[in-house]
């Protein structure tokens, strides 16, 4: 087991990091962002799902095209292969932690920036050292 207490609480955006993952496991992923003041995700399309639930800031999510306000306690479901755009239009961070399933980011990834994060580094599939895809490989699961 693995537990994350109060993640639909206010999540600290202290480290001032873009991405962080938190958890992979055979199935899904549980990742960490931290969009600035003006910033946004970049355009995107997974062919994984993602389910993203906000947790603090207000933003602007374009779906396929379709523009639709977002705020803390909000949550959003991008079906694989749907085109989607955050941006933060707000006065502070937009928090925000989103599952992907299956995993959509190398179980390692932490990404200070937006621009690091578009460098590639952990942005691929899953995959271990020799390439290969990790199959039912989970992270360390922490004690609590």
């Amino acid at each position: 087991m693995v537990y994350f207490p109060q993640m639909t609480s206010d999540l600290p955006a202290s480290s001032h990091e873009f991405r962080r993952v938190l958890y992979t496991g055979l199935y899904s992923q549980v990742v960490l962002m931290s969009i600035p003041v003006g910033g946004d995700i970049g355009d995107e399309v997974h062919t994984v799902d993602q389910a993203l639930t906000f947790t603090s800031g207000i933003g602007l999510a374009t779906i396929n095209g379709k523009d639709q306000v977002v705020k803390k306690g909000d949550l959003m479901v991008v079906p694989a292969g749907t085109q989607h755009q955050f941006v933060n239009t707000g006065k502070e961070p937009l928090v925000l932690y989103t599952i992907y399933s299956p995993a959509e980011h190398v179980q390692t990834t932490v990404h200070h920036t937006k621009e690091e994060g578009d460098g590639g580094g952990g942005r691929n599939k899953v995959r271990t050292t020799t390439g290969k895809p990790i199959i039912g490989n989970p992270t360390k699961i922490p004690q609590v």
